[in-house]
């Protein structure tokens, strides 16, 4: 009988059920459900609604069990950093997001405690401010850890309300810049240094580990951070550089082990956890730019005549697309006008700066794994949504000098799938 699976896979403007099965040794899916994500303004706050996720989550799973009533095991993964706290069965929210300003005044006073290049050494995680750490000391200052017995990511938070099992994935963990570099667990002098309560960070689960039941299903741990998936994903021929590419554009390689080294803490590399490998990667700011300029400036727009249109152009200034000013601006025209000698003269103009920027960016962070890592490499896959634009993609090869690999696959979702039907632990 054929082994029917489902990967549940929630990015920040959407989310995604796909079904999957072997079929003549290759896996084949079905995309049943959709669904819009996105943040929401409470009381000056940018945050989650984490209970319209969850009840997404579960009618996904119903229209997924109407069209594969044999689904054996399903698994979900999310972006990273972003947590619930626990009080028993309790939520405590708000569940922040992300790009919300909440760790601004609380990150010099962690450096005070424990700084930055001594946290790189033992995590190997790049300088984000919105990372986990920033943000449950955040959350100690507010005092929303009194009483608090678990946080829990985003998609284990999920499945622990499917199947009553608080689970803690590995590659996911690895993002809160917490974890050890050398044991892969939470380091627990950081966790000390800091004053955190200890209980909060357990053992780490591997992906392929089974947690419990939901309506007959297995619920396992898949690598619920999505990039993790999207790489595990990727149909690659050896070891060759990648960027998934969404709302995000995160470019990596895998390595043996991380690489902690101060060319790497200086470049901003990140070490994160993949399914038996480490993931040596740059976040950079990815789709985002163009999706909130589209939004500003031209809504509904088709992205063909954008494209199209920014081609044509010869605005040729470029910003540095890891500015922070980019981040979450009320204003991206603004953002980008803050950062250019002269405004463009139309809106095609700021697209084009935004991709030729995105490919400048994309040409210096493979300069800086090539040197740090000592090795030169001749493919960059893309894969996620940002792999169907083929303008950035032509910019990306000429920028590089690199054999553009460009695959519009649900990459997220069939490495979600694929740790389901090959990596079963118990």
């Amino acid at each position: 009988m054929v082994k029917t699976t489902l990967a549940i896979d929630i990015g920040a403007s959407s989310g995604r059920h796909i079904v999957g099965w072997k079929e003549g040794g290759e896996l084949r899916t079905e995309e049943v459900y959709r669904f819009p994500n996105g943040v929401t303004e409470k009381d000056g706050h940018l945050t989650w609604d984490i209970g319209a996720l969850l009840d997404h989550v579960k009618a996904g799973i119903d229209e997924a069990l109407k069209r594969y009533p044999g689904i054996e095991s399903l698994s979900v993964d999310t972006w990273a950093v972003d947590y619930v706290l626990m009080r028993g069965e309790e939520e405590l929210l708000p569940c922040y997001a992300y790009r919300d300003s909440r760790t601004e005044a609380v990150i010099p006073q962690v450096h005070e405690k424990i700084s930055f290049s001594d946290l790189y050494c033992r995590t190997g995680i790049q300088f984000q401010p919105f990372n986990t750490i920033y943000q449950l000391c955040a959350d100690q200052l507010a005092g929303r850890l009194e009483g608090a017995t678990d946080f829990l990511m985003i998609p284990e938070y999920l499945m622990y309300k499917l199947c009553g099992v608080k689970s803690h994935e590995y590659t996911n963990a690895t993002t809160t810049g917490m974890v050890s570099a050398e044991t892969g667990e939470y380091d627990p002098e950081i966790i000390r240094a800091l004053g955190l309560p200890a209980h909060l960070f357990r053992p780490l689960q591997q992906p392929g580990t089974v947690i419990g039941e939901y309506r007959g299903i297995q619920v396992m741990l898949c690598a619920t951070h999505d990039t993790g998936s999207a790489v595990e994903g990727i149909p690659m021929e050896g070891n060759e550089l990648y960027i998934s590419s969404g709302t995000w554009s995160l470019l990596g390689v895998k390595t043996p082990k991380p690489l902690t080294d101060e060319n790497s803490r200086a470049a901003n590399y990140s070490n994160e956890g993949g399914v038996g490998y480490n993931r040596y990667q740059k976040n950079i700011m990815g789709m985002w730019l163009v999706n909130r300029l589209r939004e500003e400036l031209c809504p509904g727009k088709p992205w063909e005549e954008i494209t199209a249109e920014a081609e044509e152009k010869h605005f040729d200034h470029l910003v540095d697309v890891n500015d922070p000013v980019f981040l979450a601006p009320e204003s991206m025209k603004a953002a980008f006008d803050a950062r250019l000698p002269h405004p463009p003269k139309c809106t095609a103009g700021y697209f084009r700066c935004a991709y030729r920027s995105l490919a400048e960016g994309y040409r210096q962070a493979i300069e800086e794994i090539e040197r740090n890592t000592g090795k030169q490499y001749r493919k960059l896959y893309i894969v996620g949504g940002g792999a169907k634009n083929g303008y950035l993609n032509r910019l990306t090869e000429e920028a590089t000098g690199k054999q553009v690999i460009a695959l519009p696959i649900e990459a997220t979702a069939l490495g979600n799938l694929k740790i389901q039907t090959e990596e079963e632990t118990t």
